[in-house]
């Protein structure tokens, strides 16, 4: 498994689910606002939107929720948004690249560093960290769409470049221009179950091991990223081992 599918594990097992959630809407509302502001509330011309939209569903956001961020990103002036991505490197040497979508760059810039500084980590230029990742698409689906292999051979069979499974579900990769072709090839291979998110992602070519005090660093500080209002996504290459990794989610 890639870090970023087991991080995203243990945070899903680590509790504080109704704060995960609330701020987990928040983020899927953000990025629905924006995209809708940039291209237009027609989720058929503009693909941003489609797959905010397509994501919040995933998630099992309320209709309701979804119309008033289209909405609100047709409201006329407000704030204008930035994407910007910050590269660093956390306790151990391990890579970490943050997507963040702000009106305000100084603020974002501050808050960012203020949180790899007080977590064992820096800040670093950019490219710094992002050669040792590819940008590729992903497709999450729970464990309910199939066994390992059905998922597999349907996701090849679309195009797919790779799948990861474990219990908690699929992981479906594709080359970053062919995402919303295979998506939209598995849309119904699985029965009635839906793809909980499709987007691009940033993978690690080699992952970095990190245990004991190091590990429990980082941790800290991708949940002070994660937590972070200008925050969108969070990638990093640590590798845990089982161990580990138990005892992170202990």
């Amino acid at each position: 498994m890639a870090g970023h599918s087991k991080w995203a594990n243990i945070q899903h097992r680590k509790g504080a689910q109704d704060k995960k959630r609330a701020a987990l809407f928040a983020r899927l509302s953000k990025e629905i606002t924006i995209a809708s502001k940039l291209g237009g509330p027609d989720p058929d011309a503009n693909p941003r939107l489609r797959l905010a939209i397509n994501n919040a569903r995933g998630q099992s956001m309320p209709k309701d929720n979804i119309k008033r961020a289209v909405d609100k990103g047709q409201g006329g002036g407000g704030e204008e948004y930035y994407d910007i991505r910050y590269e660093g490197f956390g306790p151990g040497g391990v890579g970490i690249i943050v997507e963040a979508s702000t009106d305000n760059k100084n603020r974002a810039a501050s808050e960012i560093r203020a949180a790899f500084s007080k977590n064992g980590g820096n800040l670093g230029e950019t490219g710094s960290v992002s050669f040792g990742f590819d940008q590729v698409g992903e497709i999450e689906y729970p464990a309910e769409a199939g066994d390992e292999m059905a998922v597999m051979e349907a996701a090849i069979e679309a195009g797919a470049t790779d799948v990861e499974s474990d219990e908690e579900g699929h992981w479906i990769f594709t080359e970053r221009e062919d995402l919303m072709d295979v998506a939209s090839t598995l849309e119904g291979k699985f029965g009635e179950v839906e793809a909980k998110s499709t987007k691009l992602i940033w993978k690690p070519q080699n992952n970095v091991p990190v245990e004991g005090d190091q590990a429990d660093t980082l941790m800290k500080l991708l949940d002070v990223l994660d937590e972070l209002d200008d925050v969108q996504n969070v990638y990093d290459n640590s590798e845990l081992s089982e161990a580990e990794m138990e005892r992170l989610a202990g």
